[in-house]
């Protein structure tokens, strides 16, 4: 199983491997507290074969058809994970799922990658809907599918459970026939 998405000269998507498990264990370490404001996995990624399972599931979830999970890899080192954490054949939509290590924030890679896969599940997938969650006040996270034109199609209630208190998500959509490319 390979897969490698060139996004530009310095940014790709690949296809998450065993052999990342290291180098994505050690990002998710070192930007741990950073990360965990959002993410409600972080306590349970205490060590590499936590992040081992995860690819395995991953990995699964990408030969059943089911899923793409990649490592982002910025200047040719793995600087985070960006995904289609669910792809709904039936219904033609790909949910978009991703993080990035603190220290690569501010390089507009995060943009660059939700970009490419938008454009990946139109143009390769064929698919109809692109979809991406984010917590109400996770304005990093939100400012992302408002660059790239997605439409706030609502709020959803209490959609997460961060460790100690529930998170309203906004939902951002974005339909084939909305979405241009430059």
């Amino acid at each position: 199983m390979m897969f490698v998405y060139q996004i530009d000269e310095e940014l790709s998507l690949k296809l998450t491997e065993l052999s990342d498990a290291e180098r994505i264990f050690e990002l998710t370490d070192e930007s741990r507290p950073y990360l965990r404001e959002w993410l409600p996995w972080l306590d349970t990624t205490t060590k590499v074969e936590d992040t081992r399972a995860f690819i395995n599931i991953c990995r699964k979830s990408y030969a059943e058809n089911k899923g793409l999970h990649t490592v982002i890899v910025y200047r040719n080192e793995i600087v985070g994970v960006a995904s289609f954490n669910e792809i709904d054949w039936n219904n033609k939509i790909a949910y978009i799922g991703y993080w990035l290590g603190q220290q690569y924030q501010g390089n507009g890679i995060m943009t660059r990658v939700a970009k490419a896969l938008t454009d990946y599940a139109f143009h390769h997938l064929k698919l109809n809907r692109v979809e991406i969650r984010a917590a109400v006040n996770n304005h990093k996270s939100r400012s992302i599918p408002e660059r790239l034109g997605f439409i706030n199609e609502g709020q959803i209630r209490q959609h997460e459970w961060l460790y100690d208190h529930y998170v309203d998500h906004i939902v951002y959509g974005m339909l084939a026939k909305d979405w241009k490319t430059d």
